[in-house]
């Protein structure tokens, strides 16, 4: 039966205990994931000539919307998460661009349905807005992303990690995007050292919107990344050097978004070989986002 297929679906937690409330109340992450979003499409739309209208977002809000109602009908789940709907769509809006408007459509609803279709042990394997970027710009000439479409403002960089960093410390995940940051910076900065280039341009290359955007908000997605931080440190080292090696020997944009759709199913490997002590992993399940 369907709703035995995703049985599973809502994390493990104690009835009573405040980690409940904690998952569904107001201090559910999503809800500043939700702020966060809202205010950098805010700003996109007030400071950049080339921001999107406002029906991209509407159309890939409903698009994630109509999918998370008819998989929670068709699976018979106890819930409607709104909230995750609304998270995957203003993250596609933020990323993706198209010209047509039917891929905003798809998109949403391409991304929502991965998370009950493309399933192993319980737990999705991708995450959905990567799912489904990759798989439109793999599949459909309609669609792009602008890897500088925010600029290289510093103060929009900081605006940005702030922003992230506030809701990424509610889920437990900074540490991974810290990692991957850090060495994505190390391998830019040894390529620069290596062909002598000025260092303004691996400062120039992370002052990147759409790369502070993946580190903390896709990389980080509870669900679908290790549950160690040894497991994450190897992780964000995997996606780090495949992404700079699709980059600059394969000449592949966006490498970043390939990447992490390539080593998406290493994470179940990872946390096999490198597994969770049995008390962080109770603490991972009780702060896992549901649906």
């Amino acid at each position: 039966m369907p709703g035995s297929m995703l049985s599973d679906q809502r994390p493990r937690v104690p009835e009573n205990g405040h980690h409940g409330v904690a998952l569904y109340g107001w201090k559910d992450a999503r809800h500043f994931q939700l702020l966060a979003q809202g205010v950098l499409l805010v700003c996109i739309v007030a400071w950049l000539d080339f921001s999107p209208p406002l029906s991209v977002g509407l159309l890939l809000v409903s698009g994630a919307l109509v999918t998370q109602a008819a998989a929670s009908y068709l699976y018979a789940l106890p819930r409607l998460e709104v909230r995750s709907a609304l998270v995957t769509g203003l993250s596609l809006a933020l990323l993706l661009r198209a010209d047509v408007w039917w891929i905003y459509l798809l998109a949403g609803a391409l991304a929502i349905g991965s998370k009950f279709v493309v399933r192993i042990g319980g737990r999705h394997l991708y995450n959905p807005s990567n799912f489904a970027i990759v798989s439109l710009l793999l599949f459909s000439d309609h669609v792009w992303i602008s890897p500088g479409q925010w600029g290289g403002s510093l103060w929009m960089v900081a605006l940005i990690t702030l922003l992230c960093c506030q809701v990424l410390q509610r889920v437990s995940r900074l540490d991974i995007a810290l990692y991957f940051l850090v060495i994505d910076a190390v391998l830019l900065s040894g390529r620069a050292l290596w062909l002598g280039d000025p260092w303004s341009i691996p400062i120039h290359q992370l002052q990147n919107g759409n790369l502070l955007l993946f580190s903390f908000f896709m990389i980080t997605d509870p669900k679908t990344t290790p549950m160690s931080w040894q497991g994450r440190l190897v992780y964000a080292l995997m996606i780090a050097a495949l992404s700079y090696w699709l980059t600059f020997s394969e000449h592949l944009r966006p490498a970043l978004l390939y990447a992490l759709a390539a080593l998406s199913p290493t994470v179940l490997l990872i946390d096999y070989v490198l597994p969770v002590s049995p008390f962080a992993w109770w603490r991972r399940q009780s702060i896992q986002h549901a649906g």
